[in-house]
Formats: C-alpha cells, structure tokens, sequence
C-alpha cells in the first residue's frame, strides 16, 4: 500500500484532509481517503500523515499488504505502537493476519506545542461515550488539561459508515441537533466531522472486531493541532473484555508523542453508567443508541441495541421518564427478533435478571433465561 499526495484543501464551506491510496498487493481500488470539518474547526485539521497511517494499517493487514509506503516522516512513538497493534491483531486472526513494513522517515521532533491543546471525547449519544463525558467532567476541574472542552461526532461511523446503506446525511443532521443539547448543558464544542475511512472495507466483523477504534484514533489525528489527548469511551467493563475493535490493549497504542489516545472508563459496569447517564437530564432526553438510523425515530424500539437499551433503564427505573423512546415498557415478544448472545452481549443481560426479578419481571426474567440457552452466538 502507498500512501500519497497528502493535502489540506478547502471544497465548498469544509476543509478536507485527503490522501490517495494505491494498493499493491490486492485488487482493490485506488482510493481517495479523507477527513473533513465544518468552517468553526477548519483551521484545526492540520496536513498530517498520521491519522490515514493510523486509519489503514488494519485494512492492510486484512487485505495482505507487505508494506505501507509514504514520503512523509512519522512520530517514532506511533511507529512503535503500531507494531503492537499488528502483534495483537496476529494473535486475534489466529495467525491469518501477517505483520507489514511500515516504510517511513521517523520525526525528529514533535510537531504541535501541548500546552495550547486540549482535550476531546468521541461522543455518539450512546450510554457509554455520555456517561464518559459525565464522569470527566465530574472528576476533572474544568481549567485541567485532561477536562474535556470537545466532543466529536463521526458522519462514516455508524451512520454513513457503510456504502449500502448510504449516507443518510440527515440522520447525522438529526443526531448532531439532539446532541447540540448536551453539549450546551456540559460546556462543550461539539465538533461534526466527516470520513470514508471505514470504506476501505465494508466487511462487519473486521468493523467490530478489529477495526472501529482505530477510525476514531484516526480522526483524533487529524485534529492534534488542536487537542493533546482524546478519549475513547469503553464498551465493556474489565471483567467482560474480549478481543473488540476498541480495546484498552489497542486504542492506547495508537498514539503518537504529539497525541495520547485514552481508553476509559474500564471500571465501570454497564448498570453503573445508566445510572449515571439517568441522572443527567440533557443526555438522558436526547440518548442515541440505535444504529438502524430510522427516518422519523431518534431510535427505532426495536433492535436490539435499543430493546437492551430499555430493558436497562427498566431495571433501573427510569425508562418512562425518558423522551428518547417511544416505548415506556419492555413486553418479551420485544426480544424475539435478534440473538442477545452475539458479541459477548451476554453479560449485558445477566447484570439486569436480579434487578428485574426484584421488579417482579419474571416474564422478563423468564425470556432472558431462554435466549441465553438457545440463542445462537
């Protein structure tokens, strides 16, 4: 894979950090890569390398690249990450994935001066990354380096992420407005932001598995003119971690001397952050869970995501005073049309039973049990 043409231009009203892709070893298309912001945030994209290195060494891998070739010079910090995040990526593919050469002149010196940056978070509306915001700003005073001033919200994540389903510009539209009110509740620049990087490959299991927290590292690059250290919400506490595509023993690595990646909140059970998250009335109210990106819905009621969701808040106690479903109750036809044991979701679910059986939600109860024996993995 080359990596080539690097540039920082201005395309309507966004600015656009884009490189070109060629690969060497596979038939896949030539491709223009890029990363790109509104005006309020154009002057902070900065010409750098780093985030398309960050976003393409795992679709190289996937598709057997030998090497990833570039003329820029490349923090030796991130280099040396790099070789970890191959290691575990060869552990995780149980071989099938082979390490490649990254062929590159090392910076000699860091590019951005840290005091004059800040801190971000990536912030998509779900319990994890709103209970991370929640908790920061709890935790830190607002004048520390670490206190979170940023949110990022991806368009080529979730939404737009996949070309079949295509860009729904007006889902992310809808999402950035319901978003706009918990950052004007936390004080924060809330910073939209537009990729393809996840097109370099559409297949689901290398997204979630392997892939997702490096698109996220990827775009925190592209900004470290503008904040020194980025946050990565955790999706499963310590006792449930398996390999995932954002992972406390990948998103570190994928920092450079100029930007440290921080993936958190590893203590803290999925029960715990509902809790907290149902505390706070602007995140509560405008929860975006659902990745279906239905037309008239915030969230559709009806995946999994959104019924796992609900039965969290219902074995807290708060589902009915939230205006972020339609839905007020969790009936168990609700569970019948998606398997709770995909992706380790388990655990999820057993953290609820007691709660629920102290509800007196033994219909709940009994259909959890169920599909926790039968359903497929």
């Amino acid at each position: 894979m080359r990596l080539s043409d690097l540039t920082l231009e201005k395309i309507n009203d966004r600015m656009r950090l884009r490189v070109m892709v060629d690969w060497e070893d596979c038939s896949q298309p030539k491709r223009e890569l890029y990363i790109e912001t509104i005006p309020p945030f154009a002057g902070d994209l900065s010409e750098n390398i780093h985030p398309f290195l960050v976003g393409c060494i795992i679709p190289a891998m996937h598709f057997g690249e030998r090497r990833i070739s570039l003329n820029e010079k490349i923090c030796p910090t991130l280099e040396e990450g790099l070789e970890t995040v191959q290691a575990l990526m060869v552990q995780w593919s149980h071989g099938q994935y082979r390490p490649l050469i990254i062929e590159a002149k090392p910076l000699t010196f860091p590019k951005y001066p840290a005091p004059l940056r800040r801190a971000a978070l990536f912030l998509s509306g779900g319990i994890d990354s709103l209970a991370a915001l929640r908790v920061n700003h709890l935790n830190f005073p607002r004048d520390h380096p670490g206190f979170v001033k940023d949110c990022i919200m991806m368009h080529g994540f979730d939404i737009g992420g996949v070309i079949q389903r295509g860009m729904k510009y007006h889902v992310f539209d809808r999402a950035i407005a319901s978003l706009s009110h918990v950052a004007a509740d936390a004080g924060v620049n809330l910073i939209p932001v537009y990729t393809n990087i996840r097109h370099l490959c559409d297949d689901r299991d290398l997204w979630l598995n392997k892939f997702f927290g490096a698109v996220l590292a990827s775009v925190a690059h592209a900004f470290a003119k503008r904040i020194r250290l980025a946050y990565i919400a955790s999706s499963y506490d310590i006792p449930h971690l398996h390999p995932c595509g954002s992972h406390p023993l990948l998103d570190p690595f994928y920092s450079s001397y100029d930007l440290g990646i921080i993936h958190r909140d590893l203590a803290m059970s999925r029960m715990e952050k509902i809790e907290l998250v149902s505390n706070w009335d602007a995140a509560f109210q405008n929860l975006r869970v659902c990745l279906a990106n239905v037309p008239d819905r915030l969230n559709c009621g009806r995946c999994e995501k959104c019924v796992r969701t609900m039965l969290e808040l219902l074995a807290a106690g708060t589902l009915h005073k939230t205006g972020a479903f339609v839905e007020k109750d969790v009936k168990p036809e609700m569970l019948s049309g998606f398997s709770i044991r995909i992706r380790e979701r388990q655990s999820f679910y057993l953290e609820i039973l007691p709660l629920l059986a102290g509800k007196g939600r033994d219909d709940l109860v009994k259909t959890i049990k169920h599909k926790l024996l039968s359903d497929p993995a």
